[in-house]
């Protein structure tokens, strides 16, 4: 059993790899906990897709450079995040109508220039489905640096967010800034999900978001402790994960969200075994 744990630790790659999947596990579950509570699922699978443009824009003006997508990706994901917070508030609109256009449009246009590269089915197919295998050094600077800024900001503003995720009405009562601190965390998810992007892609990125969120919501209703089962969870299934990924050779991103959804499976089949034999 020994032997079966520090083996992929001889391989530098594998250590970059479970650091960057326990950071971002970590940084996922706790963003997270405020788009199950919040019912923002959709918005969440909607930005991940929404940042192609950025991807797409970022590869060609890099000429295949890999430090560009980054910011651009990030700056893309910002501006999807408060076109959808301005189109939804300033319209008759609905949320998830505005959700459903700026997601088309934008996923729609960074096909499109993703169409253009010759080769971007082998240069750009890790940012569809993740590469954490691939992470550099730099790569997990910018997860760290990031992933902290959203931490900390989620730290700063942990009563307001509180107050608003559960008692929307209640937080305007208080004359809280409601939509300054809702434009504060479409963009902290919009962080997130870049930050996420290499470790599990743009097409499984919702899971990350939503998966270990709502395991510990089946486990507690109390937002502290379902941070922290959260972030435990998505950080364990990231490292078992990532050892499934290596013994049985398949897409490491897959790996990690198929282990959070089978936590999640058995989480809710032992829970419902409880109740039945209540």
């Amino acid at each position: 059993m020994l032997e079966f744990i520090l083996e992929p630790l001889n391989y530098a790659f594998m250590v970059r790899g479970l650091i960057a999947a326990v950071l971002v596990g970590v940084v996922s579950a706790v963003v997270g906990t405020y788009i199950v509570l919040r019912g923002m699922a959709f918005f969440g699978d909607a930005l991940a897709h929404a940042i192609l443009p950025g991807i797409a824009v970022g590869y060609l003006v890099g000429g295949g450079a890999r430090e560009p997508l980054f910011w651009w990706a990030l700056a893309t994901a910002i501006l999807s995040s408060l076109g959808i917070g301005a189109i939804s508030r300033n319209t008759q609109i609905k949320e998830d109508t505005a959700i459903g256009i700026v997601f088309a449009g934008m996923f729609a246009l960074g096909v499109a220039l993703i169409s253009t590269v010759g080769n971007y089915t082998v240069d750009l197919a890790h940012f569809l489905f993740g590469d954490v295998l691939g992470v550099r050094n730099a790569d997990l600077w910018l997860i760290a640096v990031f992933g902290g800024f959203v931490l900390l900001a989620i730290l700063a503003f942990y009563k307001e967010f509180m107050v608003l995720s559960f008692d929307p009405i209640l937080a305007a009562t208080l004359r809280l800034p409601v939509r300054l601190l809702d434009f504060l965390i479409l963009i902290l998810i919009a962080v997130t999900i870049v930050v996420s992007l290499q470790t599990v892609g743009v097409a499984l990125m919702v899971a990350m978001l939503v998966t270990p969120a709502a395991t510990a919501y089946l486990l507690t209703r109390r937002l502290p402790v379902m941070m922290a089962l959260a972030a435990s969870i998505a950080s364990i299934s990231g490292v078992i994960g990532l050892y499934i990924s290596y013994y049985l050779s398949i897409a490491s991103g897959s790996a990690i969200v198929l282990t959070c959804t089978a936590i999640f499976g058995l989480v809710w089949g032992i829970r419902s075994l409880v109740r039945v034999n209540l």
